[in-house]
């Protein structure tokens, strides 16, 4: 299966390998450099998808220095370069949109939140948003997925796992709400979700791919669950989402105690099972073999392959053979 073709709306990929989003800390004012665009391009041979590390949508939603962003549109040209230097070699790209809420670091600005909860011990308390924070949230996501688009980028991801702002919305921990958009109920939980996937559709058309990165799961006392994963997953496919991306919540991208390949495959399944559109799983795969399995165990549609193609950039093209 790992050979075989799929397609994410209308965007046939030449096989189930993608390249899932790792930070990098390289960028330079916000875009690639000449130095970052070499390193995605030689990863790209084989490979059906790449998704490229997290792009703040706007200043306050900083998660670090040295990210790259997506906030303006001085950043267009280099993003173009790095498009054009991937699609060359065959694989598609995406850009991996965020704003990082609570976890908000370097910009000065301060930071904002659901709830002003913070998210682990190395986040300090952030201002509680208001009704007007998260409509110029939802603008932003819709300017960063237009800049994306006009960059030639194949589809934009939401990113809404590791503790960053629209996990925070989803996480009863975090999101202490009692408007709209309450922790109380998943309808309250998914609101702003939904509301960017929708607003991001309108904008760049019905059929450019829209994929979220989505945190199934906090395993933490009180957190997310996954029994809620097949409802958020019907209502995130509804609202226009063409490919569900997942991991962890707030736990982060690596889940403690688990060494099997396919760490979050207790959540991608249940998501797969109750979804039309396809289901990527990423999380300590670093063989074909691995990777084959668990597709044909039916954990997934895609396999992400992160810290095996970091350190081997030619890894797709020996998988594929």
């Amino acid at each position: 299966m790992l050979k075989e073709t799929i397609t994410v709306n209308h965007l046939k990929l030449r096989n189930r390998i993608v390249m899932p989003p790792m930070a990098t800390g390289k960028a330079d004012h916000g875009a690639p450099d000449d130095s970052l665009i070499s390193y995605y391009a030689a990863r790209a041979d084989a490979t059906a998808l790449i998704i490229v590390e997290h792009a703040y949508i706007s200043p306050e939603g900083m998660a670090h220095e040295k990210q790259l962003s997506m906030a303006d549109d001085s950043v267009i040209p280099a993003y173009t370069k790095l498009t054009a230097a991937v699609r060359e070699r065959g694989a598609a790209i995406f850009a991996q949109l965020n704003h990082a809420g609570a976890r908000s670091k370097g910009s000065g600005l301060p930071a904002i939140s659901p709830s002003g909860i913070p998210v682990r011990d190395d986040t300090a308390e952030a201002v509680p948003m208001t009704l007007d924070d998260i409509a110029h949230v939802t603008e932003c996501f819709v300017a960063a997925a237009l800049r994306a688009k006009a960059a030639g980028f194949d589809g934009v991801e939401i990113h809404s796992a590791h503790g960053y702002l629209l996990n925070q919305f989803y996480s009863p921990l975090t999101n202490h709400r009692t408007d709209a958009y309450n922790g109380q109920t998943l309808d309250g939980r998914t609101r702003l979700h939904r509301e960017i996937l929708q607003a991001v559709r309108a904008a760049v058309g019905k059929d450019y791919p829209i994929a979220i990165r989505f945190g199934a799961c906090d395993y933490m006392e009180g957190g997310s669950l996954k029994e809620d994963i097949p409802e958020v997953s019907r209502l995130f496919a509804e609202a226009g989402a063409d490919l569900l991306d997942i991991s962890g919540g707030l736990c982060g991208f690596v889940l403690n105690g688990i060494s099997q390949p396919g760490w979050f495959s207790e959540l991608s399944r249940p998501a797969k099972e109750n979804v039309q559109i396809p289901v990527l799983l990423t999380g300590g795969i670093s063989t074909a073999d691995e990777a084959e399995q668990l597709l044909q165990d039916g954990a997934a549609d895609l396999i992400g392959v992160g810290r095996a193609m970091l350190q081997n950039p030619d890894w797709s093209v020996q998988a594929i053979g």
